[in-house]
């Protein structure tokens, strides 16, 4: 928990250093949402996060009730557009610090409820550092920057790989029996691997790529993995390793709908 948590403030710092005065109303590549929209996303669910921790069953209770009343990411961001953009940034760091701090005492398998599967504290801790580094990559993406990827994508991986029967299920798809091996090539250079050596199903590139993709950031044909397998290119068609309805992914670079 110790590692984790430092990453994601790692990640936390990356993100914040792009948010300058002047980018709020940026739009990004997420249709609709600007930088506001994407931070106070972030911030929403960190809050969020804070009480699934600290009150698991009441957390449940909210889940059910917001489940029943139609629960829209949109409607959270749109009813936050009127908060100045230094408003969200301190909202975002106060709730990332309660978050922070709600996670520290937390022995890493203890189980935690959320909107897709409950999760065990380590594995939680880094769904936010990967919920952390996709927003990121969508704030980058429209201040025209681009980030230097750190070998805390293995973090993104595997919650990628871990999320590989949840994609199917949320699609509404059988999810497979096949495994997938998944080898990767990490930004420093390290070799970066889950699931069974001999399986006939396999995804391979670089962890850059393979984490754009399971994140939705980037369209199947603007990344450079080898998938081979049936249960591996259908997982590619649709991986989803955030918690929620089936995104819709992004279209391909240089199409009319970009």
């Amino acid at each position: 928990m110790d590692q984790l948590l430092t990453d994601l403030r790692a990640e936390t710092g990356d993100l914040e250093r792009l948010l300058g005065p002047e980018v709020w109303d940026l739009p990004t590549p997420a249709a609709g949402w600007t930088v506001r929209d994407q931070v106070t996303h972030l911030a929403w669910f960190d809050d969020a996060a804070v009480r699934a921790v600290t009150d698991p069953e009441a957390f449940r209770a909210e889940v059910r009730r917001l489940v029943e009343e139609g629960f829209d990411t949109d409607r959270i961001v749109a009813e936050r557009r009127s908060m100045p953009g230094g408003e969200v940034l301190d909202w975002f760091r106060a709730a990332r610090g309660r978050l922070a701090g709600a996670l520290t005492a937390l022995d890493p398998k203890t189980r935690i409820p959320w909107y897709g599967p409950d999760m065990g504290a380590a594995s939680f801790t880094t769904a936010r550092l990967m919920e952390t580094w996709a927003h990121g990559q969508d704030v980058a993406d429209a201040v025209g920057v681009r980030r230097e990827p750190t070998d805390r994508l293995r973090h993104v991986a595997q919650i990628g790989v871990r999320t590989l029967q949840w994609s199917f299920i949320v699609h509404g798809r059988p999810a497979p029996q096949a495994p997938v091996r998944v080898e990767l090539t990490l930004p420093g250079g390290g070799a970066w691997a889950a699931g069974p050596e001999e399986a006939a199903d396999v995804v391979r590139g670089p962890a850059l790529d393979f984490c754009l993709l399971v994140t939705q950031r980037r369209n199947r044909a603007d990344v450079d993995l080898t998938v081979a397998g049936p249960v591996a290119e259908e997982w590619m068609e649709i991986a989803q390793a955030f918690a929620g309805p089936p995104g819709t992914g992004r279209p391909p670079a240089g199409s009319p709908e970009m």
